[in-house]
């Protein structure tokens, strides 16, 4: 099975075709430019010098969240638009599923964290078995005090891997909580982790995918605290 796969949840991009668990290629980006300008060019430019196109993929993988809410919308609808397009299935992934398979190698216990802000992170807990991430707890946002409690409980040190793994450490170290941080190179969140992680989920269609944001955009939680407000002030 041949899987296109996306990774759009934060501030890279990249995009990974793999066949049968063995990656054919991946290109990555950290540009600054927005993914909407980039993410479908690498799709393409992949193809094309692995000399294939799309009729030969089988199926389309995307990030679904959590994350950026802006890269998390660009790369779910871009996938639907294709998978809609090309009349091919397709499948999304938790974000931080896709990033525990960056601790395949590393083993034990696996933590994936990406900064949510206000001192949280989003993050699911795994544990490597039988060559693959097993999944120990739901993806959830969760206060960095409430994670350093929980990863204090399992008496091991976790793989920090994801854009909020140094944060992480820093939170850790200073309460002097063992951790490991994962090197530069595995810690960003990859389509090669996606298309891994879309391996053994059940397929999907253009309409059936949507995005996961676990908790209200900043602009959402505003307007909701405005009229909380509003409802407070006496005629």
């Amino acid at each position: 099975m041949l899987i296109l796969a996306f990774e759009s949840s934060a501030k890279a991009a990249s995009a990974a075709l793999v066949r049968d668990g063995k990656l054919l290629s991946q290109y990555s980006q950290c540009s600054g430019l927005t993914h909407s300008r980039t993410l479908l060019p690498m799709g393409e430019d992949m193809l094309k010098n692995a000399e294939l196109s799309y009729k030969d993929v089988d199926l389309l993988a995307v990030a679904q969240g959590p994350g950026s809410f802006t890269g998390i919308r660009i790369g779910v609808s871009m996938v639907k638009g294709l998978a809609w397009s090309l009349e091919k299935p397709c499948v999304g992934v938790s974000t931080l599923e896709a990033m525990a398979w960056h601790g395949l190698a590393a083993g034990g216990l696996i933590c994936p964290v990406m900064d949510a802000r206000r001192s949280q992170v989003y993050n699911a807990l795994f544990r490597i078995g039988d060559g693959r991430p097993v999944r120990l707890t739901e993806d959830r946002p969760i206060a960095l005090s409430e994670l350093a409690e929980e990863l204090t409980a399992y008496g091991e040190s976790p793989f920090l891997v994801g854009d909020g793994a140094e944060m992480s450490a820093d939170y850790l170290a200073a309460r002097g909580i063992a951790y490991r941080l994962a090197p530069e190179n595995l810690r960003m969140q990859s389509a090669w982790g996606v298309a891994m992680a879309a391996r053994d989920k059940e397929p999907g269609t253009a309409e059936s995918l949507l995005p996961v944001y676990l908790r209200l955009s900043q602009a959402e939680r505003e307007r909701l605290e405005r009229l909380k407000k509003e409802r407070q002030v006496p005629d």
